[in-house]
């Protein structure tokens, strides 16, 4: 692919940051348009590790008119810009719809009802939007079981049951196909996002791409945001010498694919005809468990002896096991994860040393208590 003149919204976070980085490598002109968000970007500074030949803009995409400037001449965009967080997003309700929603109506609306140059668009979407994930029953075949109960949660009775018979069920990989069930608002506005670029895509004939990214983890991440993912909040924890707290037993599942593999995604879904106007499931193909994250980086620390807090409560929303099918992007696109769980676990311990994390676990914890969702 010849040389292109790309944007990136949210490009100084943790994932928009790698794919600027791959982007130059691989030879092509690189815009940033990024608000700074002080959740995630200590006092509002850019990141060292920004990468000093993309372009920066510094700006929201609530803004229409400083959006409208940072599109001008683009002919690629990468739409990373969201608000990021499940539990935060059921009290932040405007902030989550206006960001994320609202964000991503005025960048398709100024790609439609303005002169410019776009060609393509890969939106980041998200694992969330399904809900809980796909199971298997024995004897009634495939399941989606929506969320569990309060009245079941509370006895501490965790696995869904078959909607048919209320037999035990198989977690296996969720497909494109699936029907999505959001249970949180930020679920709600990356399904909003997803759903809006692919329509205005078809609409207007401008090939779109939607990646729905799993728990995504790496370097970059902020080791201080409590609402960013849980390999981040357990990184926090122990380098502070705290107990990792684990919702439920710490066996409900998910599928952690290291950021190099979505930087990978993305790349092949801008050079590949065969993704346009799809939507794929991106992860690592291997199946973790909670308890599982906190104890390997734990060992990885060499703090095992900390153990790990198994608290027997449940957060409102939360889906018991949710992994993906990948085959889609492997067979269609060739991708090919490449970071195994355990590499890039030490990754991003070895990386971690020196970053300051601050440890806002109970504050957020306490959030959602008074609330009563957790």
């Amino acid at each position: 692919m010849s040389s292109k003149r790309i944007l990136v919204t949210g490009g100084m976070g943790f994932i928009g940051s790698f794919i600027v980085d791959e982007l130059i490598r691989l030879g092509h002109q690189v815009r940033i348009f990024d608000s700074l968000e002080p959740q995630v970007h200590v006092d509002g500074k850019v990141p060292e590790y920004a990468n000093s030949e993309a372009e920066f803009l510094q700006g929201d995409v609530r803004d229409y008119d400083a959006l409208k400037a940072a599109l001008e001449d683009m002919e690629v965009v990468f739409h990373e810009a969201a608000m990021v967080g499940m539990g935060q997003s059921q009290y932040q309700i405007k902030k989550y719809v206006d960001v994320n929603t609202g964000g991503t109506a005025n960048l398709l609306d100024i790609i439609v009802n303005h002169k410019n140059k776009i060609e393509k668009m890969v939106v980041a979407a998200s694992q969330s939007s399904y809900g809980e994930g796909a199971y298997h029953c024995i004897d009634h075949g495939p399941q989606r079981t929506g969320l569990r109960g309060d009245e079941q949660l509370e006895t501490g009775d965790w696995e869904p049951r078959c909607p048919v018979c209320e037999g035990p069920l198989e977690a296996v990989g969720i497909t494109e196909s699936a029907e999505r069930n959001s249970y949180a608002i930020y679920a709600h506005t990356k399904t909003d996002q997803e759903e809006m670029v692919l329509n205005i895509g078809r609409a207007y004939k401008i090939p779109a791409v939607a990646l729905r990214y799993f728990n995504v983890y790496g370097p970059r991440q902020s080791l201080s945001n409590p609402y960013t993912g849980v390999a981040a909040i357990f990184m926090s924890r122990i380098k502070n010498g705290n107990t990792p707290a684990i919702y439920e037993d710490g066996e409900q599942s998910r599928d952690f694919v290291s950021v190099h593999d979505i930087v990978q995604a993305n790349v092949l879904a801008m050079q590949k005809e065969e993704a346009n106007y799809e939507a794929f499931n991106v992860g690592s193909g291997e199946r973790v468990t909670i308890r599982q994250v906190a104890e390997t980086l734990e060992k990885v620390y060499g703090k095992e002896q900390l153990g790990v807090e198994i608290t027997g409560r449940y957060r409102s929303g939360d889906t018991r096991h949710c992994f993906p099918d990948i085959s889609r992007i492997s067979s269609r696109l060739g991708y090919e994860p490449s970071v195994s769980f355990l590499q890039g676990m030490e990754e991003l311990v070895a990386w971690s040393d020196g970053v300051e994390a601050d440890d806002q676990f109970e504050k957020a914890r306490g959030e959602l208590e008074s609330r009563g969702l957790a």
